[in-house]
């Protein structure tokens, strides 16, 4: 069969274009961030306090995007919120000052956490309906999201100093994403959202609605904290290496930018292959010893010191992290849609507000302390995973919903 024929494929397809679209407008707001300093006048503390409104707007968005899941279906929210992503990088092009510039960072944060879940609503829906692991590879398409923002905005950077025109043109990219993966989406009227196929069968039946507000069940609060935790470490990997190179580890100004290659390029490279892993070892094995190579990796580096032990510990970081968020988040779609809602609003402030809170750690005491922070946040995801109700290795997805807790 053709693979543009093929519905797995067609559907892959689809859920990627969504996953490199997040990736590619967060790095693209973020990497245009001293340009927006410069434009707004606006000092460091003002700066970080921006980062954090995003992050806000994550933590807060959890009942309107549970609320928005049930109303909508994971379909029609992607694309919508996917949308809304793209325009807010205009408007934040055209804030007049900084309380303006606060609200576009926190509705972003909100539209953030719309996508975040219905993209990965619909990436476990493809996994439950073709028994086929996928959602390493999508997170690995997000990774390639961030790389490819990077690479545009060092080129607009080069060519013209306009935000505006920089976000210009990735607004056009990521309409072109849209439209792209409108075509294959999957349909929430004949495919689950997550893992609840009868909820549309069954619209009188009371006890799904008595369900939907009762408190999340232990399992998923174990999984909210590895989200977290996994998202912390991920994101302020990002955001801190290449400078613990430069300040700490005393490397050259050439030197310094690889810690982020590392990180990320070790982060694509795993998630290409996690898939495989998972059926092999179980999203349960993969998790723990992905979080304690990180972690051990990470503190080995921070103790010995010197710039190749640093990249040798970034390299373990971006290895052992990648796969925790694809498996957190299937095992989060097995226990339905408020449970996934509620594990993709905590990844997402976890990305967004770990980096600012790493800072935090930094300032009060020093970056190698806070470094040392990232990996115990990597080690705290080991032990979360021993509290998760993980597949078995090759077990069919859609199977293993039905095994009794």
């Amino acid at each position: 069969m053709s693979r543009l024929h093929d519905p797995f494929r067609r559907g892959q397809l689809a859920i990627a274009a969504l996953f490199l679209s997040l990736g590619f407008q967060y790095a693209t707001w973020a990497a245009r961030i001293p340009a927006i300093k410069s434009d707004l006048g606006l000092s460091a503390a003002e700066v970080g306090v921006l980062l954090m409104a995003a992050g806000v707007g994550a933590a807060v968005s959890f009942p309107a995007v549970a609320w928005l899941m049930r109303r909508m279906g994971s379909r029609r929210l992607s694309l919508l919120s996917q949308l809304g992503l793209a325009l807010l990088l205009l408007a934040l092009a055209a804030a007049p000052n900084y309380p303006v510039a606060l609200l576009v960072m926190c509705a972003d944060g909100v539209l953030v956490g719309c996508l975040n879940v219905a993209m990965n609503a619909q990436g476990a829906a493809l996994e439950a309906r073709h028994e086929r692991n996928t959602m390493a590879r999508l997170h690995a398409v997000f990774s390639a999201g961030s790389l490819l923002a990077a690479l545009l905005a060092s080129g607009m950077t080069a060519a013209t100093g306009s935000v505006a025109a920089h976000f210009g043109v990735a607004v056009a990219l990521l309409v072109a994403l849209g439209a792209t993966a409108r075509t294959g989406l999957l349909d929430d009227a004949t495919t689950p959202d997550g893992t609840e196929p009868a909820a549309a069968e069954a619209p009188a039946d009371p006890e799904p609605a008595r369900r939907r507000w009762t408190l999340p069940s232990r399992p998923t609060l174990w999984m909210c904290c590895a989200m977290v935790f996994g998202t912390v470490a991920e994101g302020a990997m990002n955001d801190w290496s290449a400078l613990y190179l430069k300040d700490v580890a005393e490397a050259s100004a050439e030197l310094a930018p690889l810690g982020i290659a590392v990180v990320s390029g070790m982060m694509v490279v795993a998630r290409l292959f996690a898939d495989g892993w998972r059926s092999r070892f179980g999203d349960g094995r993969v998790v723990l010893l992905g979080s304690a190579v990180a972690a051990t990796g990470l503190a080995a580096a921070l103790v010995s010191g010197g710039v190749a032990p640093a990249l040798a510990g970034f390299a373990c970081m971006g290895l052992g992290i990648a796969a925790v968020t694809p498996c957190v988040y299937a095992a989060a779609a097995r226990q339905g849609s408020d449970a996934l809602t509620l594990v993709a609003a905590m990844g997402t402030t976890g990305l967004l507000a770990g980096p600012p809170l790493i800072g935090f750690v930094a300032g009060a005491s020093s970056l190698a302390w806070g470094m040392g922070a990232v990996a115990a946040s990597a080690g705290a995801v080991a032990l979360c995973g021993t509290r998760i109700r993980w597949t078995a290795p090759t077990a069919p997805v859609a199977r293993s919903e039905a095994t009794p807790a």
